[in-house]
């Protein structure tokens, strides 16, 4: 999915130069896939098109759609978005944009564009962030500016190496992400709720999906409540996972009721969301596995330390344990 020597721009907010328009880009016609929500919205620094379409439980291609904003999903201050297509029945198709997961490139960055800060509203609370600049894949076969190009060598058969002693093997531990090594000696407590693992993986809806966090299942998901999701006790501190490969399209705070957010997508129908963190270690635009810590597990937005975990699928909140694997 990624190809060298290209760029991406992210959906984070900046500002049109001076006299500038906004560019809706291609886009084709297709029929909306959530409930509409009605309204508008006006963009305030640090929003996302994701963030606006998983605030308003809306599948961000219809978002887009509505107010023909194609890839990469640029956005800008001031800019108000419809909430709902127009109002006539022949229009209700509406117009959406497509866009792969990931760009075609090993480099994913924001928009480069000067930001006037008198021109944008105050949003004291909602993060700004910093291009970045994600490493390239393997599967790319790009080169770093400046390597040299090595020409093949003859093979030669390298001497065998001595084989490691009987004690090693059986004292070597190697690391499993997301799965920390219990020690055998102290086990701990039965807890009264379902404890969850981090370790196990399970495909639906071709999406690998794993549990994000160690820890206690305090909160069901129960369809209907204002943040519709799973909550996963524990420590402040422990890691936060990705629950599934993916791109980061939102990393901030600026979300009522989540604290300090991560949004991951998986792909055109899938996102994951991880709320209350004490700290992100993500950035939008930012490629990451299953597996990798993305955050620390913290209380922000919450009276306990928790993960707020939820799926999302075209928009729509989905039970997260319909798709994370047993436990």
């Amino acid at each position: 999915m990624l190809a060298a020597c290209g760029t991406m721009h992210s959906s984070v907010v900046v500002e049109p130069a001076a006299g500038g328009n906004y560019s809706s880009g291609n886009v084709v016609t297709q029929a909306a896939h959530t409930s509409i929500p009605g309204g508008s919205y006006q963009v305030v620094k640090g929003d996302t098109l994701y963030s606006i379409a998983f605030r308003n439980k809306v599948d961000f291609r219809d978002l887009a759609q509505w107010n023909g904003v194609a890839a990469p999903y640029t956005i800008h201050p001031g800019q108000r978005l419809k909430l709902s297509p127009a109002t006539t029945p022949a229009a209700v198709a509406g117009t959406r944009p497509t866009a792969p997961i990931a760009p075609p490139s090993s480099t994913i960055a924001q928009t480069s564009v000067p930001v006037h800060a008198a021109s944008a509203p105050p949003a004291a609370s909602t993060p700004m962030f910093e291009p970045v600049t994600a490493p390239a894949a393997a599967s790319s076969g790009a080169k770093p500016p400046g390597s040299a190009t090595v020409a093949a060598a003859p093979a030669v058969a390298a001497p065998p190496k001595p084989a490691m002693p009987a004690t090693a093997a059986t004292t070597s531990v190697v690391p499993v992400a997301g799965v920390k090594t219990p020690s055998p000696a102290v086990l701990p407590p039965p807890a009264p709720a379902q404890a969850v693992s981090t370790g196990p993986a399970r495909a639906v809806s071709g999406v690998t999906w794993r549990w994000p966090a160690q820890g206690t299942l305090i909160k069901r998901f129960q369809p209907g409540d204002a943040i519709p999701g799973i909550e996963i006790g524990g420590n402040a501190g422990d890691a936060v996972r990705a629950a599934a490969d993916g791109v980061v399209v939102y990393s901030g705070n600026g979300l009522v009721g989540y604290g300090e957010l991560v949004i991951i997508k998986h792909s055109d129908s899938f996102l994951s969301a991880y709320g209350h963190n004490s700290k992100r270690l993500v950035k939008e635009g930012q490629r990451v596995t299953a597996g990798q810590q993305i955050a620390e597990m913290g209380s922000t937005g919450a009276a306990r330390n928790e993960l707020e975990f939820q799926i999302r699928k075209d928009g729509n909140p989905v039970d997260p344990l319909g798709y994370l694997p047993p436990h």
